[in-house]
């Protein structure tokens, strides 16, 4: 029988047999964001503590995500860092440089490309942020073929605080789990997102911009959604009808950087919630 210390012991021989790729410079890289996670409901949209797991189930898509009572689930904030990561791993294979699922950056590195602060409060909402991404769970069948089987994971597998020998900070290094990067290394899985996304304030704001970037994408006629099932995608913990409110809000408000909202309801119909992408000459 193992010794309960084993475990302990494997984790730096499972670190050694990942490369240290180190983050590019560049906080104008293109952000890129994976298609799985902006389709389906992984984060908490609220920015208080979330302790009610997230369940979703639609055909064979099974979806369940669940926090620790100390940090929660991760927030949809929280996901920026999933972002930074996505798009240093596609700019490094695009340059011809291996990525790997281990990754060496600065927090000032990460914070200026998602467009946040860089004061002593924001490095420690940075730390919070990837506690929470450590301690959320998830059990997805996507993109597992029969629909049936679960894969499980933690949207970082591992991080830490690096320094010096005389304890100057060198940064933070993470370990990515492999159900994510395999999604981000996969060309089709990715998709390029405004910049100013990050500017985004509202939970529901920044849900229905990644969902309207998936769906609409840059069709022409764009796409439309019925809010009931809107509000089961988001996985929200609002009251059906605070929620169809914050959309007509958003609706009028017109905020999602490069598309058009519009709500739209027949006699017998749910709402309908219209999306197309601004003209390009309209953008200015």
């Amino acid at each position: 029988m193992p010794s309960p210390s084993l475990p302990s012991r494997q984790q730096p021989a499972q670190r050694e047999q990942l490369d240290l790729f180190r983050a590019l410079p560049g906080e104008d890289m293109a952000p890129r964001d994976a298609q799985d996670l902006m389709a389906y409901p992984f984060f908490s949209l609220a920015k208080s503590r979330r302790i009610a797991p997230i369940d979703f189930r639609s055909g064979n898509i099974t979806l369940r995500v669940e926090g620790t009572q100390e940090h929660g689930i991760a927030t949809i904030w929280d996901a920026d860092i999933l972002i930074w990561a996505a798009s240093q791993i596609v700019e490094a294979r695009d340059a011809g440089i291996q990525p790997s699922r281990r990754m060496q950056a600065t927090p000032y590195e990460i914070l200026r490309f998602i467009r946040r602060g860089t004061s002593l409060r924001d490095y420690q909402r940075l730390k919070a942020a990837l506690d929470r991404l450590q301690s959320t769970t998830v059990a997805t069948s996507i993109r597992e073929t029969t629909g049936r089987r679960l894969h499980r994971f933690s949207w970082i597998n591992e991080w830490k605080e690096l320094a010096d020998a005389n304890g100057k900070p060198l940064g933070i290094e993470l370990i990515l789990p492999d159900w994510f990067y395999a999604g981000v290394v996969d060309a089709a899985l990715v998709l390029t997102i405004d910049p100013t996304y990050f500017r985004l304030t509202g939970g529901i704001e920044r849900w229905l911009y990644r969902l309207v970037r998936k769906h609409g994408g840059r069709q022409a006629n764009g796409w439309q959604f019925d809010i009931p099932y809107l509000y089961r995608k988001s996985g929200s913990l609002a009251q059906p009808r605070d929620f169809a409110r914050d959309l007509r809000r958003l609706v009028a408000k017109q905020s999602l950087p490069g598309y058009e909202l519009s709500i739209a309801r027949w006699p017998g119909e749910p709402e309908m919630l219209f999306f197309r992408p601004v003209p390009q000459t309209a953008r200015g």
